[in-house]
């Protein structure tokens, strides 16, 4: 029978997880790192979890995701506001740590289904609910059509910011340019669907 875990611990692997993810980024934690900085044996470690990227998991879901307080405010403006949360998303999760983790979050899906799914809606909340309520006031404002979908709009931040981390480069201002365009045309209140 396992010994049941204790909280302390569990919660040193944590911290030292994300001390450690800030210092040198995902590739270069190891099990041996994160048993030295919790003052626990790497033993303890595997027996509760089975790799790295579930430890990075739980920590990611239990603390603060790097690049999910990305705040774009909103302006009377759906193309000025689309290009600045384009560029802040873009350019935050070009940051060490936004690549990071967006190569562990591929890591941890492969390896914890359950835990991935977890994990990317926490990181997808935050851009769906700025995108729900900036189309909505863009349709009360007159600017998007009335059967635009939100949800689909999201989606396609969330897989160019996730891109654009995965490969580790920020959206050019060019690239950012074009989607707006391209997404307020096919958006545009008088557009047809």
């Amino acid at each position: 029978m396992p010994r049941p875990r204790s909280e302390k611990a569990r919660q040193s692997v944590l911290d030292a997880m994300r001390a450690a993810l800030s210092a040198g980024g995902y590739e270069a934690v190891t099990i041996e790192g994160l048993a030295e900085s919790a003052g626990v044996s790497k033993q303890t470690i595997y027996r509760w979890w089975g790799s790295k990227a579930a430890i990075l998991g739980e920590a990611l879901v239990e603390g603060s995701v790097p690049g999910a307080d990305v705040a774009v405010p909103m302006t009377s403006d759906l193309g000025v506001d689309l290009r600045a949360w384009f560029s802040a998303m873009s350019a935050g999760l070009a940051r060490p740590e936004g690549v990071a983790l967006a190569r562990a979050l591929i890591e941890v899906t492969a390896a914890d289904h359950a835990l991935g799914l977890v994990l990317n809606e926490r990181l997808a909340a935050p851009i769906r609910e700025w995108v729900t309520e900036r189309v909505a006031r863009g349709r009360a404002a007159g600017d998007v059509r009335s059967d635009v979908d939100a949800a689909a709009i999201a989606d396609q931040f969330i897989a160019m910011a996730s891109y654009a981390a995965l490969i580790g480069q920020p959206l050019s201002p060019e690239r950012v340019e074009e989607t707006v365009v391209r997404l307020l045309r096919g958006i545009a209140a008088g557009s047809r669907p």
